[in-house]
């Protein structure tokens, strides 16, 4: 296998079961996509995000499966590649051994969730819309129709803007305590009194927890912050870059 640089959770490190958060290194990809961009939807050369992708591949032993993601709720079942190109969706899960269920990001929360008991793993795309609207429960669903149960399944969220660094308005903080009063707890002051400090991780969590995924931790890495080793959307827009590449976090069942 490659040994592309790569971080891990303790909670997912199970029998039968590779995951990996892939960083920006160790790819082809060249200038602000630097070099592990395995973003097919970016503005990249075609040719070096498929050598990326592959690269990724072989890290995890596996064929890599990642959906159209459009920040849904949508979650699908995989057993192997998709037939006619990727679907619209959020979340891939398989109990396919070898299909590697991969998850696309460049501040949105990847989250890797597995029950090697049941021999089934997911990985979803959680921005603060897919958060919002059900796709970590989706995700559990789906793992639920194929065997698994919530009261085993283990989850990492791995590389994302953190709460030092997300920044939102006012009625990006109305969005949320509409939907639930409680969500207020995820907000903190910003230094811009206008403004709000937003808590993905932690929000993400706390969906998780609500779903029944009690055994779940953020791997405390934040892609607005550490521009060596992350792609950020954030980060990008404010250093006026017209792109920015795609990270991939991703899970496996291994034979």
């Amino acid at each position: 296998m490659s040994d592309l640089p790569v971080l891990t959770s303790p909670l997912l490190d199970l029998p039968g079961i590779r995951h990996a958060f892939f960083t920006r290194q160790g790819g082809v990809s060249e200038g602000i996509y630097a070099s592990l961009n395995v973003g097919s939807g970016s503005k990249d050369d075609p040719a070096a995000v498929m050598e990326n992708r592959v690269r990724a591949g072989v890290h995890m032993g596996g064929a890599l499966v990642t959906a159209y993601q459009v920040h849904s709720a949508t979650v699908l079942v995989a057993d192997g590649p998709w037939p006619a190109g990727p679907p619209q969706a959020d979340g891939v899960v398989s109990a396919t051994t070898g299909v590697v269920c991969g998850a696309l990001s460049a501040d949105c929360a990847p989250v890797l969730i597995a029950d090697h008991e049941a021999r089934v793993v997911a990985a979803a795309h959680a921005g603060w819309k897919g958060a919002l609207t059900g796709v970590v429960e989706a995700a559990v669903s789906r793992m639920e129709s194929l065997g698994a149960e919530r009261r085993r399944m283990r989850a990492a969220i791995g590389p994302c803007i953190g709460p030092k660094s997300y920044e939102v308005g006012a009625e990006f903080v109305t969005r949320f305590t509409e939907a639930d009063r409680a969500y207020a707890r995820f907000f903190e002051p910003a230094a811009d009194p206008g403004k709000r400090m937003f808590d993905l991780p932690g929000f993400v969590l706390g969906r998780l927890r609500a779903a029944g995924v009690e055994t779940c931790e953020w791997i405390g890495r934040d892609t607005c912050a550490e521009s060596d080793l992350f792609f950020s959307n954030r980060r990008a827009f404010k250093q006026n870059e017209p792109d920015y590449g795609r990270l991939l976090s991703a899970i496996v069942l291994e034979g």
